[in-house]
């Protein structure tokens, strides 16, 4: 017993040992990753910093640096400004605006600061500088044109380098909205010469059949027609020129007369299969007295004679009229002999009666 004690006693120990040598690694595992977590976070802040004076002596050396493309939508008829980007106008040097329109020529716009010098290459009245190139690079259409939508490049130069402003023109079109509202029921709503194509919609909604007219020049029309069963309906035409949609109405006055027009077809339509019936019945009336007129006349026509005899008929009849002589004769003698032949059977008594 007292040996299982000490080997119990010993266990014990030799586990409480096991598990302090454990305890005393992971602490020490951890303080030596907390110092190099420590370590590696220090150079990245300082990595950071670096390159946040890297970035901020880049700024200081090109502050006004832009090379986005940006996407420009002007309405047709109004006039649009582009300008160079914020670039300093110190030591300027050059200012080129490269105009490359989706049709038609290219043309360019350069200006240079030493020799205080203009130079245009085909381009149109329309487009010249905003004011004047010594104290503003900006770029002005004039009337804005379909024929002007394309890319719109700014280049300038100084001291420091070349920086580039790109524009994308699009000329919007807005669409001449028209609603006929006809007799038969159907509406048809039509946005004309649109750029790009108008949205049409309906009110009440309903199912409606579009077509789409695409026209040289880029512009589109589409028409809505829309056969509704309520009493007024609205047009309703959304375009990116306007800021809100229109709106067009088919009274409800012009339904009402279409139900009246509908009514009055009806009846128009009544009466003519009446009158149409009617003259085929009297036509019928007609047709069958002069029938009925017909078969009176023909009977009454028809002679009260005797029925005629061929020629066979009476040669025959001629024939046997000796033979009927005779046979009368025959008959005459038979009969002579038979009352002769008769009285001499008789008594005397009943031939003296005879």
């Amino acid at each position: 017993m007292k040996a299982k004690a000490d080997m119990n006693c010993v266990g014990k120990t030799f586990c409480a040992f096991v598990l302090l040598t454990v305890a005393v690694t992971m602490v020490t595992m951890g303080s030596q990753a907390r110092n190099s977590t420590g370590s590696d976070t220090e150079p990245r802040q300082e990595n950071n910093s670096s390159a946040g004076r890297k970035q901020d002596s880049w700024s200081t050396q090109s502050p006004n640096l832009a090379n986005a493309n940006i996407r420009v939508s002007k309405i047709a008829g109004s006039s649009v400004n582009l300008t160079c980007g914020d670039v300093s106008r110190v030591d300027l040097i050059l200012v080129i605006w490269k105009i490359r329109p989706s049709t038609g020529n290219h043309c360019t716009l350069a200006y240079r600061t030493d020799l205080n010098k203009t130079d245009r290459r085909n381009c149109s009245e329309r487009m010249d500088w905003k004011s004047s190139p010594e104290t503003d690079s900006a770029l002005q259409i004039r009337q804005v044109r379909l024929t002007d939508e394309g890319r719109y490049s700014c280049e300038t130069s100084n001291s420091v380098g070349t920086f580039n402003q790109t524009y994308t023109l699009t000329v919007l079109v807005p669409p001449e909205v028209n609603l006929t509202c006809h007799r038969n029921g159907t509406a048809v709503c039509q946005a004309a010469a649109g750029k790009p194509a108008a949205q049409i919609s309906w009110d009440p909604n309903g199912d409606p059949r579009t077509e789409l007219d695409n026209h040289t020049d880029g512009t589109v029309t589409v028409l809505s027609i829309y056969s509704p069963k309520e009493t007024s309906i609205t047009c309703l035409v959304s375009h990116p020129a306007w800021n809100m949609s229109q709106s067009k109405e088919c009274p409800s006055e012009n339904h009402d007369s279409l139900l009246l027009d509908n009514g009055n077809m009806f009846l128009q339509y009544l009466a003519i299969s009446a009158g149409l019936l009617g003259i085929l019945f009297i036509l019928a009336l007609i047709f069958l007295c002069k029938v009925h007129r017909g078969r009176i006349w023909y009977k009454s026509k028809i002679p009260e004679t005797a029925p005629t005899h061929n020629v066979q008929d009476s040669n025959e009849q001629q024939e046997l009229e000796p033979y009927a002589s005779y046979v009368q004769k025959e008959n005459v003698i038979y009969n002579t002999v038979y009352e002769v032949t008769v009285t001499e059977d008789l008594p005397p008594r009943l031939q003296s009666v005879t």
